[in-house]
């Protein structure tokens, strides 16, 4: 079988051949046969995306992406203006929104901001370590993981199988971030949709918990040469983001300030169901806005498109969002 449908394969070239041939002859003309279509293949290359600040490496890294309802989650907006906004993007609800993360290679260290949903999100996500690992690294070689909160896009990557991800980190977080998730009397006061959002938190720090590795910190504390934390409270309650300075080079790790760039960014007023405190949410955004535009610092955004690095810059009474350019062989 395999013979004749090689033999029926190179009788159909030859008469292609012999055809254009004849064509050409006739008309002066040139041709092209097609022949068999190749296979669609319907997937991405290996999430990661890697630029230089300063003296420091910045890798992006895709946990995935998911549909996100926009006009049921994002709150006090017109849905004509969600759609309106969406659409100057060329967009429509449901949006895929990604999960990004960022590993800082200082040089001494390997830090990851942030860890991915994990299992947590189901098939669409979880793919942080393949694409750690098709970055240049391995899960063994984190040194720390910072995590901007403990929802369960950010938390439950550091995870695998009840056992740590990362096995030889440390992980940190804010210390009124740790009191509210980790304490189980504050999960009958919250809205029913995030109860399971406490157990997930529970569930992804405890290994780390047990072999003495989950270390909270207070403020805005420097962590490590270059990396210091910020106070960004309202999307949860000690929501955190990080500002990593390399040779006056300044890249500002903002975690959930924006959940949908196309309306938030026309719209800082806009929140999500999810914010523990919209009003607080709304102030850290306007103030990493405004940081952002007026020092020109880098952003790495948890869910602005992959690799979700790129700057704000103010437009009147909104902000937009300029990605940044790609580069095929940073550092060099």
């Amino acid at each position: 079988m395999k013979w004749i449908r090689r033999k029926w394969t190179m009788n159909a070239i030859a008469w292609c051949v012999f055809v254009v041939s004849l064509a050409a002859s006739m008309t002066g003309m040139t041709s092209v046969c097609a022949f068999a279509a190749a296979p669609q293949v319907k997937t991405q290359g290996p999430g990661f995306y890697r630029i230089m600040l300063g003296g420091f490496e910045v890798t992006a890294l895709l946990d995935g992406t998911h549909p996100f309802p926009i006009d049921t989650v994002v709150k006090d907006v017109p849905k004509a203006e969600i759609a309106r906004d969406l659409q100057r993007d060329f967009l429509q609800a449901p949006v895929q929104g990604s999960i990004n993360a960022f590993l800082i290679n200082t040089g001494s260290k390997l830090i990851l901001i942030d860890s991915g949903a994990g299992v947590l999100y189901g098939d669409c996500c979880g793919k942080l370590p393949d694409n750690l690992r098709a970055a240049g690294y391995q899960p063994e070689q984190i040194d720390e993981v910072l995590l901007t909160h403990l929802h369960k896009d950010h938390v439950g990557g550091i995870v695998s199988n009840g056992r740590m991800a990362f096995p030889n980190a440390v992980v940190r977080v804010s210390q009124v971030e740790a009191d509210y998730w980790l304490n189980p009397a504050n999960k009958s006061k919250a809205p029913a949709f995030l109860s399971t959002f406490f157990d997930a938190a529970s569930a992804s720090v405890a290994p780390y918990v047990a072999a003495g590795r989950f270390k909270p910190f207070s403020g805005d504390a420097e962590l490590d040469a270059g990396i210091r934390a910020v106070a960004l409270p309202g999307h949860t309650p000690g929501h955190t983001g990080y500002l990593v300075e390399s040779e006056s080079q300044d890249l500002l790790v903002w975690g959930d300030i924006i959940h949908v760039a196309s309306i938030q960014l026309q719209n800082p007023a806009a929140s999500v169901e999810y914010d523990t405190s919209a009003a607080d949410a709304q102030h850290s955004r306007r103030q990493a806005f405004e940081l952002a535009a007026n020092k020109r610092y880098l952003i790495g955004a948890a869910h602005v498109a992959f690799p979700g690095l790129g700057h704000i810059r103010k437009n009147g009474r909104t902000y937009d969002w300029v990605p940044v350019n790609y580069e095929a062989a940073p550092g060099r």
